[in-house]
């Protein structure tokens, strides 16, 4: 009887979140088949999910519209500057606050993390102010230095939780035998905590990648990512639903196809020190 109710209940946990995932995926499923109807189909109503005329002339369209290699670029090099400088600052304010903490070291991870509840178009105007007057506007550089500051928070935050997990006895042997700071941090503390980076360095990709706000702002021409190429679909003539599916899809292909491959290491590493 027990084990009916197991079995019955593990069914069910399956059949929920097997919905819950479908719920989550459709929309991207829906823009990706869009993406393949004509503007005529995209639009009709009822819509069709299937049964449709497949056409190819929407990406046609939007290649010859667009550079999106230029696009596609822009957004690797934010992406994995902001990344890459967001961890060099992040791993040393988290081991010092995981491993020389301070009276103040709680207080002052709540305040970095209540900077996130602030709404950016509060600071909109005096960073579009400051970025004019350094020559940082429509430049790659300004992009990677604010969506560095817009995310360090995020990044300190898990790292901080993940160094927290990893017994304090360790690095002070590793300073007992001589280790320096910097091995103690490169040698000792980074190749633990592997599953903690990993996971932050894939958040953290996948949220610039993903971020709009600064990007349609800050950028014109020049360093304008995928999500600017998204934008361009919207204009005064109205929006191009097939088209727009279009440009979707092909923004979002890379960053789903790299969540695909690294599924296993993003669970891993968010999990890290959740079971000892």
């Amino acid at each position: 009887m027990a084990r009916a109710i197991s079995t019955r209940k593990k069914i069910g946990v399956t059949v929920l979140a097997g919905t819950l995932g479908l719920m989550i995926f459709f929309p991207i499923l829906w823009t990706i088949l869009t993406s393949f109807k004509t503007e005529a189909e995209a639009i009709a109503d009822p819509p069709s999910l299937f049964n449709f005329h497949w056409t190819l002339e929407n990406y046609t369209a939007v290649q010859e519209r667009s550079d999106y290699f230029r696009h596609f670029w822009n957004s690797v090099i934010i992406s994995v500057g902001s990344t890459v400088l967001g961890l060099l600052i992040a791993v040393p304010a988290a081991w010092s606050m995981a491993f020389v903490p301070g009276k103040r070291t709680k207080d002052i991870l709540m305040w970095m993390l209540s900077t996130k509840m602030l709404p950016p178009v509060g600071v909109l105007i005096p960073i579009y102010l400051i970025f004019r007057d350094t020559g940082l506007l429509d430049s790659r550089t300004g992009l990677v230095i604010v969506l560095t500051l817009m995310n360090l928070p995020i990044i300190v935050w898990m790292l901080y939780t993940y160094f927290r997990e990893i017994p304090g006895e360790i690095l002070e042997a590793a300073r007992m035998d001589g280790a320096s700071l910097r091995s103690e941090i490169l040698y000792v503390l980074t190749p633990m905590a592997v599953p903690g980076i990993a996971s932050t360095l894939l958040l953290n990709v996948i949220l610039a990648w993903n971020e709009a706000f600064w990007t349609l702002n800050l950028t014109a021409a020049n360093a304008a990512p995928l999500t600017a190429f998204i934008a361009s679909y919207s204009s005064p003539e109205g929006l191009f639903y097939a088209k727009l599916s279009a440009a979707s899809t092909m923004a979002i292909a890379p960053i789903l196809i790299l969540g695909w491959f690294s599924q296993k290491q993003l669970v891993r590493g968010l999990t890290f020190g959740a079971v000892k």
